[in-house]
């Protein structure tokens, strides 16, 4: 079976985290993750084609925002926001208040 990588805390990035949180799509992956907790990755509806979700859930997970377990076939996802909190304390909840629409 295929390991996928996730960052320890320590090695979480700023500048990743902000990469990987300055797209409205994975913007809006974090929001539903973070109001569902762990979803199957196929539970979201997000209308964009699998291989553009893939690419989405690569660059959070590989910044460190997204965590992904794996259970026989299926993947599921995760917001990191202990991690996320200890290395950067209230970034996440600043970043999205800042891009909810008025």
């Amino acid at each position: 079976m295929r390991t996928l990588y996730h960052p320890n805390r320590e090695e979480i990035q700023f500048s990743s985290v902000l990469y990987a949180l300055s797209d409205q799509i994975r913007l809006q992956i974090v929001n539903m993750l973070l109001e569902k907790n762990e979803q199957s990755c196929g539970a979201l509806n997000i209308p964009v084609a699998k291989s553009t979700l893939s690419h989405h859930f690569k660059v959070l997970r590989e910044s460190g925002v997204m965590y992904t377990r794996l259970e026989g076939t299926q993947r599921f996802i995760s917001i990191r926001e202990e991690d996320l909190n200890a290395r950067f304390p209230g970034l996440l909840q600043v970043v999205l208040h800042a891009t909810e629409p008025y």
